[in-house]
């Protein structure tokens, strides 16, 4: 029996579809506008196709597309029916996508855009995955039409609604490739409707208040941001993806209040403005992650404010937020919804101004990792959860964030997760090089970037686009290195094994 303490997603649609339901919500790709009643309809219609296929709550569904209006009414049906949703990263090469598939998502459904028919894996006839759909109404052979999965009003309206709870999982996020595939962040209805309505205090949202879904909707900014928005009765405008001369346009006419940023998207934002004349005037925050010196420019160029934090998949967004006007550099103090530690590694908390990891609790921490009890019982050992990330406090309650942990070092070019070992792993592939080490350095552009030292005699006649275009043809291009340093032997331990510490000294940053 469900409790009367429930209150899912689909119920945040419901809530608003009843509320204000000739309000716009939804301003999809093609520019067509959509009220929160005309929303809650399709998410209904297209909810009562999924029950048509004999999917039932905790069934997986997997998408691997572009940004569209479907893909937001998709994960609302599903929110419906108790269907967990699994958006697959469309930049990983098919050779990912096959092992986070098999091994990870095993989904009953996998719904596809037109642009990505040749990365899934298997494809339609595989027996593994039953049901295969393509994002519009004209669907290459062996796919089903997921415009023909939107049954009448009157079926959607009619269909039962299955008994969800709160705390059950809705989507699966996943996350950095720590295990070589990447892991699987598991998101309840609870965890994102309390990182709403934190989102919504923190920023002041409202009503009135107009995001551009520019990044994609397999990133937790993205979603996250998506739904805030739409708890908070405004409206979400979406684009399939980020064009810095389509995003001035769609701001300016829309008279757009929010975006996500990772770098360079708001670097390339303002020069677009720029040269389109524009200050992007209805432009209220920008959220995520970026230099201070962009930061400032944003604040110089527009009346918006950049808002700074500490987040991640596991935390359905940020746990620290700042508003970046009043400190640069930063991530702010614990949000209304999180308690926020930083402990050494015997577990004991340490005073202001010393570095330890930081450790949050609070109803936005995610249920665990799909399929890994071992790693989620590590993750939350002590009943807190362990980030992996290092941070120092002030005696103010302010967090700088320091650096990851070795353990667990992880490299975000563009705000994407790269684990060292997986490119590493890459390069090793090549039959001249004995040794490699991948670590990240800072990159104007990209906010940081790959660099891989790999140990291999001259004569092996390697060269940096060799291995680039090797590691780009076996794992995700954004996984590249951005520059590749030869030696012909790299520090090692007194156990033989590649010092890291000793290579990211004498080739980092410094």
């Amino acid at each position: 029996m469900s409790s009367v303490q429930n209150f899912t997603l689909y119920d945040v649609l419901v809530r608003n579809a009843t509320a204000f339901g000739g309000r716009l919500a939804l301003v999809t790709e093609d520019g067509e506008e959509r009220s929160f009643a005309e929303l809650r309809s399709r998410v209904d219609a297209l909810a009562a196709g999924l029950d048509g296929l004999g999917l039932v709550a905790g069934d997986r569904l997997a998408v691997l597309a572009q940004n569209s209006a479907a893909y937001v009414e998709l994960y609302f049906a599903c929110a419906r029916q108790g269907i967990v949703v699994y958006p697959v990263n469309w930049r990983l090469q098919p050779s990912e996508i096959e092992l986070l598939i098999r091994e990870r998502t095993k989904p009953r459904a996998f719904i596809v855009g037109g642009d990505f028919l040749d990365a899934v894996p298997g494809g339609p006839g595989d027996d593994a995955i039953p049901h295969w759909f393509q994002f519009g109404d004209d669907p290459a052979s062996g796919y089903g039409s997921l415009d023909s999965l939107y049954a009448g009003a009157d079926a959607g309206r009619t269909l039962p609604r299955p008994e969800v709870a709160a705390d059950e999982p809705f989507a699966v996020i996943a996350t950095a490739a720590v295990d070589v595939i990447p892991r699987g962040a598991l998101l309840s209805h609870s965890n994102l409707v309390w990182a709403n309505l934190q989102e919504i205090a923190s920023l002041g949202l409202g009503g009135t208040d107009r995001n551009l879904v520019a990044l994609p909707l397999f990133h937790i900014a993205a979603l996250g941001h998506m739904l805030s928005v739409l708890h908070a009765g405004g409206a979400n405008v979406i684009t399939a993806r980020y064009d810095p001369a389509r995003a001035v346009e769609l701001i300016d006419r829309h008279r757009i209040t929010m975006i996500s940023d990772f770098p360079p998207v708001l670097t390339t934002l303002l020069d677009a403005a720029a040269e389109a004349d524009s200050r992007l005037p209805s432009l209220r925050h920008v959220t995520g992650l970026d230099a201070p010196a962009t930061m400032e420019r944003l604040h110089q160029e527009t009346d918006a404010t950049f808002w700074a934090g500490f987040g991640q998949c596991e935390t359905s967004g940020f746990v620290t937020i700042q508003n970046a006007r009043e400190r640069l550099g930063c991530a702010g103090k614990a949000a209304e919804l999180c308690s926020v530690r930083l402990v050494d590694d015997d577990e004991r908390e340490v005073p202001a101004g010393e570095d330890g990891e930081i450790v949050v609790r609070g109803p936005l921490v995610f249920l665990g990792y799909d399929g890994q009890p071992d790693v989620t019982a590590h993750t939350f050992r002590g009943g807190w959860h362990h980030t992996g990330d290092v941070g120092r406090f002030d005696e103010e309650g302010n967090l700088f964030y320091v650096a990851r942990k070795p353990e667990k070092e992880l490299i975000k070019p563009g705000g994407e997760n790269v684990y060292p070992a997986e490119v590493e792993a890459a390069i090793l592939e090549l039959d001249t090089v004995r040794a490699a080490c991948v670590f990240g350095v800072s990159d104007d552009r990209w906010g940081e970037a790959i660099r891989a030292v790999v140990e291999a005699e001259p004569e092996a006649g390697l060269d940096q686009e060799a291995v680039r275009e090797h590691v780009g043809s076996s794992i995700a291009r954004f996984k590249r290195p951005r520059d590749v340093i030869f030696t012909s032997e790299l520090p090692r331990s007194d156990q033989g094994e590649v010092d890291r510490a000793a290579v990211k000294e004498r080739w980092g940053d410094a």
